[in-house]
C-alpha cells in the first residue's frame, strides 16, 4: 500500500517559514526514499523541487497564502491526490482537510503583538487560525517550549498533543569556502569592524531600538563600527529610516536586502558581532546561525532566545536601548569575552540538527498513520541537485 504524505511548499521562499520547509524537504529526501511526498508548490517552483527525489510529486497550486481561496483550494488538491496525511508547516489548516493532520504553529507572535497587524479582522484571522489548527490537527508541533507554553496559554491545547522539536541551522553556514569569504569582503567593501542583523524588519524585530543602540555604542568612542542590516528591503517600514537619519547613521548603517546563503554564510564570519534584540521570537534561527559561524551573538533575554543560545550569548533587555549597546560595546572591547563567546556558541550551535529534528517528525507522520519509521537508504539514487533551493 502506497502511503502518500502532503505537504504545503507554497512559502518555500520566505524568511522564516521558508528556512523550515527547504530543510524539512532536504532531510524527508535523505531519511525516507518509499513514503509519496506530494508536495503543494508555486507554479515557479516546481522545476527545483523535482530534484528532491522520485519519491516527491510535485503539484503546482497557485492560491494565496491566507486567502479564502486557499481554503477551498487546499483541500481539493488534497483529495484529488488521495493524500492520507498533510502537513500545514504554519498555522492555516483549512477546516475541509479531507485527511489526517498535523501543524506546525511557530509561534503565536500575531496575538503577544495585536498592534503591529493592519486591523482587527487580520487579529480575527490569525486567532481563529491558529485555534483551528490545533483544535483539528491530530498532533501540533512548534519549534521552542516557549511557543509550546504559548500555545497552551492562548489555546488550552493539551500539552501532550504538542511535540517540541527545535530548528536548526543549515549546514552551509559551517566552513563558508575562504575564497567566497574574500569575495564578499571585497564585493561589499567590509574591511572594518561591523555589527551584522539578519532577518525581517516587522515592527516586533525591535530595529529602531537596535539603531539608537548602534548610535550610543559610536558615541563611546567606537565611530570606526558599522551596522549590516540584511533581510527585507528597508522601504517596507518607513520609521526604521527616520530612525537612521534622527540620528545621522546614513554613513554608518548599510541595508543589503535579501542574500543569498552562501553570502549571508561568509557576511556571518566576518562580523564583529551579531546582534539581534527581537522582543518575540519562536525560536529565532539567525542566532544560532551566527553560533554556527563562529560570532559573538548579543541578543534579547526574553522569550525563545535564552532557550536557543543558553550560556552562549550575551542577552539584553530589548526594551532598554543602553542596555543593548552595553551588550555590543562588551564584545567589541573586550577580546577575551568576545573568544569566549565563540567557543561557545559553536558549542551551543552542534546541540541542534536538521537531521534529528526532521527525523523526529516523519516518526510523527508514522505514529498519526501507525506505520513504522521508514529507514534511510545509503547512497540513494537522487536526481541532479538533490535539494529545494536556498
Amino acid at each position: 500500500m502506497t502511503v502518500r504524505i502532503g505537504i504545503d511548499a507554497r512559502k518555500l521562499h520566505d524568511f522564516g517559514i521558508g528556512t523550515y520547509i527547504r530543510n524539512l524537504l532536504r532531510q524527508l529526501a535523505r531519511l525516507d526514499q518509499t513514503t509519496e511526498f506530494v508536495l503543494l508548490s508555486r507554479p515557479q517552483d516546481k522545476a527545483a523541487l523535482t530534484s528532491l527525489g522520485e519519491n516527491f510529486r510535485i503539484v503546482a497550486e497557485s492560491a494565496g497564502n491566507y486567502s479564502f481561496t486557499e481554503q477551498v483550494k487546499i483541500p481539493l488538491a488534497l483529495r484529488r491526490e488521495k493524500v492520507d496525511l498533510f502537513h500545514a508547516p504554519h498555522y492555516v489548516l483549512p477546516p475541509l482537510v479531507p485527511c489526517r493532520s498535523v501543524v506546525t504553529i511557530h509561534d503565536c507572535i500575531h496575538l503577544m503583538f495585536p498592534q503591529y497587524l493592519p486591523n482587527r479582522l487580520a487579529l480575527r484571522y490569525a486567532r481563529t487560525s491558529i485555534a483551528m489548527a490545533a483544535r483539528r490537527a491530530t498532533r501540533v508541533m512548534t519549534v521552542s517550549e516557549t511557543s509550546k507554553r504559548d500555545i497552551i496559554r492562548f489555546f488550552g491545547t493539551e500539552a501532550d498533543k504538542i511535540d517540541v522539536i527545535h530548528n536548526a541551522y543549515d549546514e552551509r553556514f559551517d566552513e563558508p569556502r575562504e575564497e567566497e569569504i574574500s569575495r564578499v569582503r571585497e564585493r561589499y567593501q567590509l574591511h572594518e569592524d561591523f555589527v551584522l542583523y539578519v532577518g525581517n524588519v516587522k515592527p516586533h524585530k525591535n530595529l529602531e531600538r537596535l539603531i539608537e543602540a548602534f548610535h550610543l555604542v559610536r558615541a563611546r568612542g567606537l565611530d570606526h563600527v558599522k551596522l549590516v542590516m540584511i533581510g527585507d528591503d528597508i522601504s517596507k517600514y518607513a520609521a526604521l529610516r527616520r530612525a537612521v537619519h534622527q540620528h545621522q547613521l546614513h554613513k554608518y548603517v548599510r541595508f543589503l536586502g535579501y542574500l543569498p546563503e552562501g553570502t549571508l554564510a561568509a557576511m556571518y564570519r566576518l562580523a564583529s558581532v551579531f546582534v539581534f534584540p527581537s522582543l518575540y521570537e519562536g525560536f529565532g534561527l539567525p542566532p544560532l546561525e551566527a553560533m554556527a559561524s563562529g560570532t559573538p551573538v548579543v541578543t534579547s533575554n526574553v522569550s525563545s532566545l535564552p532557550e536557543v543560545t543558553g550560556d552562549a550569548a550575551v542577552l539584553v533587555d530589548p526594551y532598554d536601548p543602553a542596555a543593548i549597546a552595553d551588550g555590543i560595546a562588551r564584545v567589541l572591547t573586550d577580546d577575551d569575552l568576545a573568544a569566549q563567546m565563540r567557543v561557545r556558541g559553536l558549542a551551543r550551535a552542534h546541540e541542534f540538527s536538521w537531521e534529528t529534528s526532521i527525523r523526529r517528525v516523519r516518526e510523527i507522520y508514522g505514529e498519526v498513520l501507525n506505520l513504522p519509521a521508514p529507514s534511510s537508504v545509503p547512497g540513494r539514487r537522487q536526481r541532479a541537485g538533490g535539494a529545494p533551493p536556498a
